[in-house]
């Protein structure tokens, strides 16, 4: 039996082959279509090797079945996560500046999506917007990440933007 296992964190997805009985198979596999044989050339050192394995064994047909295990992710409880929410939202002091700068960022977001779209709209310019972010990209890159000073520096100014944020500076 031709079973091979790959494992990524929680998940994992196992190729079986298609030749199981239908009660082996859950309902949530599905076949993936039939593949021509691969063709190599003469000079390929293992092409001997593979014509003379037979054709049904060169070409078969797998099914995919993915799952995840329960224990690495426990359930999530809708009851827990507002009353978090109230517990967080009580402890705020000045509801209202709150309220502000959600509503705030959401008309921001809303706006700049109009930009955006007026933007694309423009024949040329969205090109010429491509190449400007991959010009300011490169120099970015340039300027603070390819030299190991610059990257401290690039560090430093990271942190003190962040303790201005915090207003402990």
């Amino acid at each position: 039996m031709a079973t091979a296992a790959s494992t990524s964190m929680a998940a994992t997805a196992v190729f079986l082959p298609c030749r199981l009985p239908t009660s082996a198979v859950t309902p949530r596999c599905s076949a993936l279509p039939c593949l021509p044989p691969p063709r190599f050339s003469s000079t390929q050192g293992f092409s001997t090797s593979l014509k003379q394995m037979s054709e049904p064994r060169r070409i078969s047909l797998f099914q995919v079945k993915a799952s995840s295990s329960e224990e690495s992710s426990p359930p999530v409880d809708a009851g827990e996560i507002f009353s978090d929410l109230k517990e967080k939202w009580d402890a705020v002091e000045n509801k209202s500046t709150v309220i502000l700068y959600g509503g705030g960022a959401i008309v921001a977001v809303w706006l700049s999506s109009i930009v955006v779209g007026a933007i694309n709209s423009v024949p040329l310019l969205p090109k010429i917007m491509e190449l400007v972010g991959l010009g300011y990209t490169g120099w970015f890159v340039y300027r603070y990440l390819l030299f190991k000073q610059s990257r401290k520096e690039l560090a430093t100014d990271i942190e003190s933007l962040k303790k201005k944020i915090a207003g402990t500076e």
